[in-house]
C-alpha cells in the first residue's frame, strides 16, 4: 500500500487514467516549473560564460566568468532547426535583470539586455597606457613569432607538396599513355621466370607435404648455402672407433643367427613378395638398431675403453693392475709373454663370468671353452 501526503496516490476511480502528479497538479520538476505551462519558463541554473559589465550598477561593475544564477529559461526562436534559448537573470547587487541568448550561428552566446560584455583586449581610455608584465610580453611575443613561423612552414610545405604532385602527375600520364603497350612489357617481364618459379613452388610444396610443415618456405639464398657448408654431420664413426674397436663393441653372444632364422620363418610364411620401399626401409631400421645396441655397449663396457685416463667410473669388485715404470721388474718374478688383444679380453670376460651348474649353461646356449688355470670358479653341484 502506498503512503498517503507524499504526491503519489491516485484514487482508484483514477487509477490508470491519471497519474499523481495530475491528480494534485503538480509537475515532476516541483516550483521550477510552476510557470512552464502557461509561459514556457523553467528556472535553471545558469553559470555566466564570460565576465559581463552590469548595466543596472550606479558604478562600473563587473560579474565574474563561472558565477553561478538562477536563471529563467525560455525559448525565443530557432536558427534553422536549432532552438534560440534566453537566460534571464537578476545581480544580486543591484537587482537588475541581465538576459543572454544562445547564437548558434556563431557557436557562442550574447547579452542582449542589462550589461555589456568585457572583450578580453578592451580599447583603453585616452591617455592611459597598457602596462605589462616581462612574463606577459613573452608570451604575447613567442605567440606571435611561433604562428608566423608556422605560417610560413605551412606554406613551403603547400609549395613542395604542390610540385610534387606536378611530377606525379606527369610520371602517371607518360607511364599509362599507352595501357596496351604497358601491360604488353609487364606481361613479357612476368613469363620470363615463370616456369622457374613455377618449379620451386612445386618443390616447396613437396618438402611441406614430406616434412608435414605448415609454414610458408621462403626462397633459398646464398647465406644459407654459406652457413649450411659450415656445418659438419656425425658421420658412423664420429666416435673414434676403428673397425678393430667395432668388432670388439658387438655382443659375445650376438643374435644374428636367431634374426636370421626369424627372417627366414618370416619370408617362407609370406606368400607375397615384398615391395622395394619396404625392404629398403626394414633395412634401414636393421642397421639403426645395431648401431644404437653396439654405441649403447660401446659406452657401458669398461674393456673397450682404450684411454684408462676417461671419466668413466670404475666397476666395483675389479682390482686394477698397477702400472710399472718402464725398466723396473719386481724381484723373483718372470715376464710374460703378452697375448693377443683377443685372449686378453676372453680372459677378461671370462673372469667376470659365473658358470652355472652342467646342463644348464647347455641349454642356454652357453658353450664356452675356458682354458684351465685362468682363475675361474666352478659352482658346486
Amino acid at each position: 500500500m502506498q503512503g498517503f501526503n507524499m504526491g503519489r496516490y491516485v484514487p482508484p476511480d483514477l487509477e490508470g487514467t491519471a497519474s499523481g502528479n495530475q491528480v494534485n497538479r503538480k509537475h515532476a520538476l516541483g516550483n521550477r516549473a510552476s510557470k512552464l505551462a502557461s509561459q514556457g519558463i523553467l528556472t535553471v541554473r545558469f553559470e555566466m560564460p564570460f565576465a559581463v559589465w552590469c548595466g543596472h550598477c550606479p558604478k562600473p561593475t563587473i560579474i565574474g566568468q563561472g558565477v553561478r544564477f538562477n536563471a529563467e529559461k525560455k525559448k525565443v526562436g530557432n536558427y534553422y532547426s536549432t532552438p534560440i534559448y534566453s537566460f534571464r537573470m537578476r545581480h544580486v547587487e543591484c537587482g537588475g535583470a541581465i538576459e543572454i541568448r544562445t547564437d548558434p550561428r556563431n557557436t557562442a552566446y550574447e547579452v542582449v539586455e542589462g550589461g555589456k560584455r568585457r572583450e578580453d583586449r578592451e580599447a583603453d581610455a585616452e591617455g592611459q597606457v597598457e602596462i605589462l608584465t616581462e612574463k606577459e610580453r613573452e608570451q604575447l611575443r613567442s605567440s606571435a613569432f611561433a604562428k608566423l613561423e608556422k605560417t610560413i612552414e605551412d606554406r613551403e610545405q603547400l609549395t613542395h607538396a604542390k610540385v610534387r604532385i606536378e611530377e606525379l602527375e606527369d610520371a602517371s600520364q607518360r607511364a599509362w599513355e599507352d595501357p596496351y603497350e604497358q601491360n604488353r612489357r609487364l606481361r613479357r617481364e612476368f613469363r620470363v621466370g615463370r616456369h622457374a618459379r613455377e618449379k620451386e613452388g612445386r618443390a616447396s610444396e613437396d618438402l611441406q607435404d614430406r616434412m608435414s610443415l605448415g609454414i610458408e618456405l621462403v626462397p633459398a639464398h646464398e647465406d644459407d648455402a654459406r652457413r649450411a657448408a659450415l656445418v659438419e654431420f656425425a658421420g658412423p664413426t664420429a666416435n673414434g672407433m676403428g673397425a678393430r674397436e667395432r668388432v670388439l663393441s658387438k655382443p659375445l653372444f650376438g643374435t644374428n643367427g636367431n634374426t636370421a632364422a626369424l627372417r627366414n620363418i618370416s619370408s617362407s610364411t609370406t606368400s607375397k613378395k615384398r615391395l622395394k620401399s619396404e625392404s629398403t626401409a626394414a633395412q634401414m631400421r636393421d642397421s639403426i638398431v645395431s648401431e644404437i645396441v653396439g654405441n649403447t655397449r660401446a659406452a657401458h663396457d669398461p674393456f673397450l675403453i682404450s684411454n684408462p685416463s676417461s671419466g668413466v667410473a670404475r666397476l666395483s669388485g675389479i682390482k686394477r693392475k698397477r702400472i710399472e715404470a718402464k725398466g723396473t721388474e719386481h724381484p723373483g718374478k718372470v715376464p710374460r709373454k703378452e697375448d693377443s688383444g683377443v685372449k686378453r679380453h676372453l680372459r677378461r670376460w671370462s673372469r667376470m663370468i659365473r658358470i652355472p651348474p652342467d646342463g644348464y649353461g647347455a641349454r642356454l646356449g652357453l658353450h664356452l671353452k675356458i682354458p684351465k688355470g685362468n682363475g675361474v670358479k666352478r659352482r658346486s653341484q
